[in-house]
């Protein structure tokens, strides 16, 4: 099992995403993501959080906003994967050469005509909503196969 951190930093209607364009054989090649990566031992989401949004893009962030957690059922054909969604709206600094990709700033109006994984499509429209999900997205191949969500409210 794998616990991982997946983070959208905002700001005026833009989000920061990495083209993933660096890394030999990374299994997420080509796509957008928003940043983040695995916990250390020991190491909460948030801090974990905090952590690899510094180390890939420079950014020092602040308070970010737990909204949701994913689940990937042997999202890497051997493990289950489970991810800590966060937005981030606090933040300082100037971006680097991330070691990841190739950042940017996105218009949020664009994010869906990125080439991004396909579940992703799905519940980044969930960022914007009141309250926390949860949800499994199951994919085959690479391909999402099928996906379910139960919403909390506020």
């Amino acid at each position: 099992m794998k616990l991982a951190t997946l983070c959208y930093v905002r700001r005026d209607g833009k989000t920061l995403m990495v083209h993933r364009i660096k890394k030999p054989n990374d299994m997420h090649q080509g796509k957008w993501n928003g940043l983040g990566g695995k916990l250390e031992p020991g190491e909460t989401p948030e801090e974990c959080a905090i952590r690899e949004i510094r180390e890939e893009s420079g950014l020092q962030v602040f308070n970010p906003q737990l909204k949701g957690l994913l689940t990937f059922p042997s999202f890497d054909e051997i493990e289950d994967w489970y991810a800590f969604v966060f937005v981030v709206t606090e933040f300082e600094g100037a971006l680097i050469d991330s070691p990841e990709g190739r950042l940017a700033w996105i218009e949020d109006l664009q994010l869906l005509d990125l080439p991004l994984w396909e579940g992703d499509r799905v519940f980044l429209n969930w960022l914007d909503q009141p309250g926390f999900f949860s949800a499994k997205f199951t994919y085959k191949q690479g391909e999402l196969v099928d996906y379910k969500v139960i919403f909390y409210r506020e």
